[in-house]
Protein backbone atom coordinates (compact mmCIF):
# COMPACT_ATOMS: atom_id res chain seq x y z
CA UNK A 1 0.00 0.00 0.00
CA UNK A 2 1.24 3.54 -0.99
CA UNK A 3 -0.02 6.76 0.66
CA UNK A 4 0.78 10.32 0.49
CA UNK A 5 1.96 11.35 4.03
CA UNK A 6 1.14 14.93 5.12
CA UNK A 7 4.63 16.65 5.81
CA UNK A 8 5.58 18.25 8.51
CA UNK A 9 2.54 16.15 10.62
CA UNK A 10 3.04 14.00 13.92
CA UNK A 11 4.47 10.42 13.46
CA UNK A 12 3.70 7.44 15.95
CA UNK A 13 7.28 8.12 17.62
CA UNK A 14 5.79 11.11 19.27
CA UNK A 15 3.28 9.19 20.94
CA UNK A 16 3.36 6.96 24.03
CA UNK A 17 1.58 3.52 24.77
CA UNK A 18 -1.08 5.60 26.19
CA UNK A 19 -1.35 8.29 24.03
CA UNK A 20 -1.61 5.52 21.12
CA UNK A 21 -3.97 3.71 22.60
CA UNK A 22 -6.54 6.19 23.02
CA UNK A 23 -5.80 7.82 19.51
CA UNK A 24 -6.60 4.04 18.15
CA UNK A 25 -9.95 3.64 19.87
CA UNK A 26 -11.18 7.02 19.21
CA UNK A 27 -10.39 6.56 15.34
CA UNK A 28 -11.59 3.11 15.18
CA UNK A 29 -14.82 3.97 17.23
CA UNK A 30 -15.42 7.09 14.56
CA UNK A 31 -14.60 4.79 12.03
CA UNK A 32 -17.57 2.53 13.16
CA UNK A 33 -20.47 5.15 14.41
CA UNK A 34 -19.23 8.64 12.80
CA UNK A 35 -20.09 9.81 16.41
CA UNK A 36 -17.57 12.13 18.30
CA UNK A 37 -16.30 10.07 20.98
CA UNK A 38 -15.78 11.41 24.62
CA UNK A 39 -13.63 10.33 27.99
CA UNK A 40 -16.36 8.25 29.52
CA UNK A 41 -17.20 6.39 26.34
CA UNK A 42 -13.43 5.34 26.32
CA UNK A 43 -13.22 4.59 30.40
CA UNK A 44 -16.36 2.29 29.82
CA UNK A 45 -14.50 0.92 26.65
CA UNK A 46 -11.97 -1.06 28.08
CA UNK A 47 -9.72 2.21 29.31
CA UNK A 48 -8.67 1.26 32.57
CA UNK A 49 -7.91 4.94 33.25
CA UNK A 50 -10.12 7.64 34.87
CA UNK A 51 -12.09 10.16 32.70
CA UNK A 52 -10.01 13.18 33.51
CA UNK A 53 -6.63 11.10 32.68
CA UNK A 54 -8.22 10.44 29.09
CA UNK A 55 -9.59 14.04 28.78
CA UNK A 56 -5.83 15.04 29.03
CA UNK A 57 -4.61 12.57 26.74
CA UNK A 58 -7.36 13.21 24.42
CA UNK A 59 -6.50 16.98 25.09
CA UNK A 60 -2.69 16.39 24.01
CA UNK A 61 -3.91 14.33 21.09
CA UNK A 62 -6.08 17.61 20.15
CA UNK A 63 -2.94 19.63 20.24
CA UNK A 64 -0.84 17.67 17.99
CA UNK A 65 -3.54 18.11 15.00
CA UNK A 66 -4.71 14.66 15.49
CA UNK A 67 -7.94 14.56 17.17
CA UNK A 68 -10.69 17.86 16.90
CA UNK A 69 -13.69 18.92 18.49
CA UNK A 70 -17.00 19.71 16.34
CA UNK A 71 -18.18 21.84 19.65
CA UNK A 72 -16.96 22.84 22.67
CA UNK A 73 -19.00 20.18 24.85
CA UNK A 74 -18.50 17.60 22.13
CA UNK A 75 -16.37 14.97 22.41
CA UNK A 76 -13.32 14.23 19.67
CA UNK A 77 -13.12 13.09 15.99
CA UNK A 78 -10.03 12.45 14.18
CA UNK A 79 -9.07 15.01 11.99
CA UNK A 80 -7.70 14.09 8.64
CA UNK A 81 -3.93 14.12 9.37
CA UNK A 82 -5.40 12.12 12.24
CA UNK A 83 -7.13 9.52 9.70
CA UNK A 84 -3.72 9.71 7.59
CA UNK A 85 -1.55 8.54 11.02
CA UNK A 86 -3.85 5.83 11.76
CA UNK A 87 -4.24 4.22 8.12
CA UNK A 88 -0.53 4.22 7.65
CA UNK A 89 0.73 3.19 11.18
CA UNK A 90 -2.21 1.72 13.28
CA UNK A 91 -4.35 -0.26 11.52
CA UNK A 92 -4.87 -3.72 10.68
CA UNK A 93 -6.03 -4.39 6.70
CA UNK A 94 -7.85 -7.22 6.15
CA UNK A 95 -8.69 -9.17 3.25
CA UNK A 96 -11.19 -10.14 0.44
CA UNK A 97 -13.12 -13.06 1.22
CA UNK A 98 -13.45 -16.16 -0.55
CA UNK A 99 -16.82 -15.76 -1.57
CA UNK A 100 -16.21 -12.29 -2.30
CA UNK A 101 -13.02 -13.11 -4.40
CA UNK A 102 -15.07 -15.57 -6.43
CA UNK A 103 -18.17 -13.08 -6.94
CA UNK A 104 -15.76 -10.20 -7.67
CA UNK A 105 -13.75 -12.96 -10.67
CA UNK A 106 -17.21 -14.19 -11.86
CA UNK A 107 -18.61 -10.41 -12.56
CA UNK A 108 -15.00 -9.36 -14.43
CA UNK A 109 -14.93 -12.70 -16.54
CA UNK A 110 -18.32 -13.36 -17.86
CA UNK A 111 -18.85 -15.12 -21.26
CA UNK A 112 -18.72 -12.49 -23.75
CA UNK A 113 -17.96 -9.87 -22.13
CA UNK A 114 -15.48 -7.10 -23.68
CA UNK A 115 -12.89 -5.25 -21.87
CA UNK A 116 -14.99 -2.29 -21.84
CA UNK A 117 -17.88 -4.11 -19.76
CA UNK A 118 -15.38 -5.61 -17.23
CA UNK A 119 -14.21 -1.83 -16.51
CA UNK A 120 -18.03 -0.93 -16.35
CA UNK A 121 -19.01 -4.16 -14.00
CA UNK A 122 -15.40 -3.08 -12.14
CA UNK A 123 -16.98 0.23 -11.10
CA UNK A 124 -20.47 -1.39 -10.42
CA UNK A 125 -18.37 -3.51 -7.95
CA UNK A 126 -16.42 -1.51 -6.25
CA UNK A 127 -19.85 0.71 -5.04
CA UNK A 128 -22.02 -1.97 -4.05
CA UNK A 129 -19.08 -3.87 -2.05
CA UNK A 130 -17.37 -0.28 -0.56
CA UNK A 131 -20.26 1.95 0.08
CA UNK A 132 -19.10 4.53 -1.86
CA UNK A 133 -18.79 5.67 -5.28
CA UNK A 134 -16.63 3.19 -7.62
CA UNK A 135 -14.53 5.01 -10.16
CA UNK A 136 -13.05 3.96 -13.19
CA UNK A 137 -10.16 5.41 -15.78
CA UNK A 138 -10.42 3.93 -19.47
CA UNK A 139 -6.63 3.34 -20.71
CA UNK A 140 -4.21 4.99 -22.13
CA UNK A 141 -3.78 4.12 -25.86
CA UNK A 142 -0.97 2.07 -25.64
CA UNK A 143 -0.57 0.88 -29.28
CA UNK A 144 2.16 2.49 -31.42
CA UNK A 145 2.04 5.00 -33.90
CA UNK A 146 2.54 3.62 -37.34
CA UNK A 147 2.23 7.20 -39.29
CA UNK A 148 1.68 10.43 -38.96
CA UNK A 149 0.44 13.39 -41.64
CA UNK A 150 -1.03 16.48 -41.97
CA UNK A 151 -3.00 17.03 -44.74
CA UNK A 152 -4.21 20.77 -45.53
CA UNK A 153 -7.81 21.45 -45.90
CA UNK A 154 -8.31 25.40 -47.23
CA UNK A 155 -5.61 27.94 -46.32
CA UNK A 156 -6.16 28.50 -42.65
CA UNK A 157 -6.62 24.77 -41.44
CA UNK A 158 -5.20 21.29 -41.67
CA UNK A 159 -6.04 17.87 -40.41
CA UNK A 160 -3.32 16.25 -38.68
CA UNK A 161 -3.60 12.30 -38.96
CA UNK A 162 -2.13 9.86 -36.44
CA UNK A 163 -2.74 6.06 -37.17
CA UNK A 164 -1.41 3.30 -34.96
CA UNK A 165 -0.08 -0.13 -35.04
CA UNK A 166 -3.89 -1.45 -34.08
CA UNK A 167 -5.32 0.01 -36.55
CA UNK A 168 -7.00 2.74 -35.02
CA UNK A 169 -6.94 6.00 -36.93
CA UNK A 170 -7.24 10.07 -34.57
CA UNK A 171 -7.30 13.26 -36.51
CA UNK A 172 -7.40 16.53 -35.21
CA UNK A 173 -8.38 19.95 -36.53
CA UNK A 174 -5.72 22.85 -36.48
CA UNK A 175 -5.51 25.75 -37.72
CA UNK A 176 -2.68 27.51 -39.71
CA UNK A 177 -0.85 30.68 -39.98
CA UNK A 178 -1.16 32.37 -43.17
CA UNK A 179 1.63 31.05 -45.50
CA UNK A 180 2.11 27.50 -44.40
CA UNK A 181 3.50 25.36 -47.95
CA UNK A 182 2.46 21.84 -48.84
CA UNK A 183 6.23 21.57 -48.19
CA UNK A 184 6.20 22.47 -44.71
CA UNK A 185 3.33 20.08 -43.90
CA UNK A 186 5.63 17.11 -45.96
CA UNK A 187 8.41 18.22 -44.07
CA UNK A 188 6.76 18.47 -40.43
CA UNK A 189 5.19 14.83 -41.25
CA UNK A 190 8.31 13.30 -42.17
CA UNK A 191 9.80 14.70 -38.63
CA UNK A 192 7.55 13.16 -37.03
CA UNK A 193 7.52 10.49 -38.84
CA UNK A 194 11.23 9.25 -38.31
CA UNK A 195 10.89 9.93 -34.65
CA UNK A 196 7.39 8.60 -33.42
CA UNK A 197 7.10 5.61 -35.68
CA UNK A 198 6.34 2.42 -32.44
CA UNK A 199 6.06 4.60 -29.76
CA UNK A 200 2.98 5.26 -27.80
CA UNK A 201 1.21 8.56 -28.06
CA UNK A 202 2.68 8.95 -24.36
CA UNK A 203 5.88 8.41 -25.33
CA UNK A 204 6.15 10.06 -28.30
CA UNK A 205 4.71 13.31 -26.72
CA UNK A 206 7.53 13.02 -23.73
CA UNK A 207 10.29 12.55 -26.12
CA UNK A 208 9.24 14.99 -28.62
CA UNK A 209 8.76 17.81 -25.96
CA UNK A 210 12.56 17.14 -25.24
CA UNK A 211 13.25 17.80 -28.94
CA UNK A 212 11.70 20.74 -30.09
CA UNK A 213 14.85 22.95 -29.59
CA UNK A 214 16.64 20.44 -31.98
CA UNK A 215 13.75 20.40 -34.10
CA UNK A 216 13.56 24.37 -34.52
CA UNK A 217 16.94 24.19 -35.87
CA UNK A 218 16.56 21.50 -37.86
CA UNK A 219 13.54 22.71 -39.73
CA UNK A 220 12.05 25.98 -40.84
CA UNK A 221 10.33 28.22 -38.71
CA UNK A 222 6.80 26.80 -40.38
CA UNK A 223 7.35 23.12 -40.01
CA UNK A 224 8.60 23.76 -36.58
CA UNK A 225 5.40 25.38 -35.53
CA UNK A 226 3.43 22.60 -37.06
CA UNK A 227 5.62 20.09 -35.09
CA UNK A 228 4.66 21.99 -31.89
CA UNK A 229 1.00 22.27 -32.72
CA UNK A 230 0.70 18.44 -33.90
CA UNK A 231 1.86 18.04 -30.62
CA UNK A 232 -0.08 20.42 -28.33
CA UNK A 233 -3.28 19.16 -30.60
CA UNK A 234 -2.85 15.42 -30.16
CA UNK A 235 -1.34 15.79 -25.80
CA UNK A 236 -4.89 17.87 -25.32
CA UNK A 237 -7.10 15.04 -26.83
CA UNK A 238 -5.71 12.24 -24.52
CA UNK A 239 -7.87 12.90 -21.14
CA UNK A 240 -10.82 14.18 -23.39
CA UNK A 241 -11.07 11.09 -25.01
CA UNK A 242 -10.26 9.06 -22.07
CA UNK A 243 -13.85 7.85 -20.29
CA UNK A 244 -14.40 8.02 -16.59
CA UNK A 245 -17.21 5.92 -15.08
CA UNK A 246 -19.12 6.11 -11.78
CA UNK A 247 -20.90 4.18 -10.02
CA UNK A 248 -23.16 4.87 -6.76
CA UNK A 249 -23.54 8.08 -6.62
CA UNK A 250 -26.35 7.19 -4.19
CA UNK A 251 -24.48 5.63 -1.36
CA UNK A 252 -22.88 9.03 -0.82
CA UNK A 253 -26.18 10.18 0.51
CA UNK A 254 -26.98 6.61 2.54
CA UNK A 255 -24.48 7.64 5.76
CA UNK A 256 -26.20 9.53 8.32
CA UNK A 257 -23.46 11.49 9.10
CA UNK A 258 -23.33 12.72 5.52
CA UNK A 259 -26.71 13.93 5.30
CA UNK A 260 -26.21 16.07 8.47
CA UNK A 261 -24.07 18.17 6.15
CA UNK A 262 -25.61 18.48 2.74
CA UNK A 263 -23.43 21.39 1.44
CA UNK A 264 -20.58 18.97 1.85
CA UNK A 265 -22.28 16.45 -0.26
CA UNK A 266 -22.97 19.08 -3.07
CA UNK A 267 -19.18 20.24 -3.48
CA UNK A 268 -18.67 15.82 -3.43
CA UNK A 269 -21.16 15.59 -5.97
CA UNK A 270 -19.70 18.88 -7.94
CA UNK A 271 -15.76 16.97 -7.86
CA UNK A 272 -17.17 13.97 -9.27
CA UNK A 273 -18.43 15.91 -12.33
CA UNK A 274 -14.61 17.63 -13.07
CA UNK A 275 -13.69 14.78 -15.11
CA UNK A 276 -10.46 16.08 -16.00
CA UNK A 277 -8.91 16.94 -12.27
CA UNK A 278 -10.50 13.40 -11.10
CA UNK A 279 -8.58 11.35 -14.13
CA UNK A 280 -5.38 13.31 -13.22
CA UNK A 281 -5.71 12.46 -9.61
CA UNK A 282 -6.70 8.85 -10.47
CA UNK A 283 -3.65 9.28 -13.07
CA UNK A 284 -1.30 9.59 -9.72
CA UNK A 285 -1.34 6.39 -8.87
CA UNK A 286 0.62 4.86 -11.64
CA UNK A 287 3.29 5.92 -9.71
CA UNK A 288 2.37 3.43 -6.98
CA UNK A 289 2.86 -0.11 -6.17
CA UNK A 290 -0.36 -1.33 -4.97
CA UNK A 291 -3.35 0.77 -3.40
CA UNK A 292 -2.87 4.70 -2.65
CA UNK A 293 -5.05 6.73 -0.61
CA UNK A 294 -5.93 10.41 -0.57
CA UNK A 295 -7.79 11.76 2.48
CA UNK A 296 -9.32 15.25 2.23
CA UNK A 297 -7.25 17.91 1.45
CA UNK A 298 -4.28 15.86 0.50
CA UNK A 299 -5.76 16.64 -2.46
CA UNK A 300 -7.02 19.81 -3.93
CA UNK A 301 -10.00 18.50 -5.51
CA UNK A 302 -11.36 17.14 -2.34
CA UNK A 303 -9.92 19.55 0.12
CA UNK A 304 -13.61 21.08 0.23
CA UNK A 305 -15.59 18.53 0.52
CA UNK A 306 -13.13 16.41 3.00
CA UNK A 307 -13.44 13.14 0.93
CA UNK A 308 -11.28 9.96 0.69
CA UNK A 309 -10.09 8.52 -2.13
CA UNK A 310 -8.77 4.60 -2.43
CA UNK A 311 -7.72 3.82 -6.03
CA UNK A 312 -5.66 1.18 -7.51
CA UNK A 313 -3.94 0.88 -10.81
CA UNK A 314 -4.83 -2.12 -13.38
CA UNK A 315 -2.13 -3.06 -15.68
CA UNK A 316 -0.58 -5.42 -18.50
CA UNK A 317 1.00 -8.28 -17.90
CA UNK A 318 4.28 -6.27 -18.76
CA UNK A 319 3.27 -4.10 -15.55
CA UNK A 320 2.51 -1.43 -17.40
CA UNK A 321 0.07 0.71 -16.32
CA UNK A 322 -3.05 1.89 -18.33
CA UNK A 323 -5.46 2.97 -15.82
CA UNK A 324 -6.88 3.01 -12.25
CA UNK A 325 -9.94 1.84 -10.79
CA UNK A 326 -10.81 3.60 -6.84
CA UNK A 327 -13.63 4.61 -4.39
CA UNK A 328 -14.93 7.46 -3.37
CA UNK A 329 -16.54 8.25 -0.37
CA UNK A 330 -16.59 10.26 3.27
CA UNK A 331 -13.27 10.10 5.15
CA UNK A 332 -15.25 7.88 7.38
CA UNK A 333 -14.51 5.10 4.74
CA UNK A 334 -13.88 1.52 6.19
CA UNK A 335 -10.16 1.70 4.57
CA UNK A 336 -9.57 -1.91 6.35
CA UNK A 337 -12.04 -3.34 4.18
CA UNK A 338 -11.94 -1.03 1.16
CA UNK A 339 -8.39 -1.37 0.81
CA UNK A 340 -7.80 -5.19 -0.31
CA UNK A 341 -11.27 -4.70 -2.16
CA UNK A 342 -9.67 -2.42 -4.48
CA UNK A 343 -6.35 -4.05 -4.70
CA UNK A 344 -7.78 -7.26 -5.29
CA UNK A 345 -10.37 -6.02 -7.90
CA UNK A 346 -7.64 -3.90 -9.73
CA UNK A 347 -5.61 -7.27 -9.74
CA UNK A 348 -8.40 -9.36 -11.47
CA UNK A 349 -8.98 -6.32 -13.90
CA UNK A 350 -5.64 -6.59 -15.14
CA UNK A 351 -5.61 -10.67 -15.90
CA UNK A 352 -8.74 -9.67 -17.85
CA UNK A 353 -6.81 -7.64 -19.52
CA UNK A 354 -4.47 -9.66 -20.87
CA UNK A 355 -7.00 -12.61 -21.34
CA UNK A 356 -8.83 -10.04 -23.60
CA UNK A 357 -6.05 -9.04 -25.61
CA UNK A 358 -4.87 -12.40 -26.18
Amino acid sequence: MTSSLLTGGPSLAALDERARDIFRRVVESYLETGDPVGSRTLSKGGVHLSPASIRNTMQDLTQLGLLGAPHVSAGRLPTHAGLRLFVDGLMEIGDVGEEERRSIEHRLTGRGQTFDDALNEASAILSGLAGGAGVVVTPVRDAGVKHVEFVSLSADQALAVMVFDDGAVENRLMALTAGVTPSALQEASNFLNTRLRGKTLAEAGREMRTELDTARQQLNETAARLVEDGLAAWGGGEVAERALIVRGRGNLLADPETLDDLERVRMLFDDLEQKEQLIGLLDGVNEAQGVRIFIGAETRLFSLSGSAVIAAPYMTGKQKVLGAIGVIGPARLNYARVIPLVDYTARVLSQVRERVKD
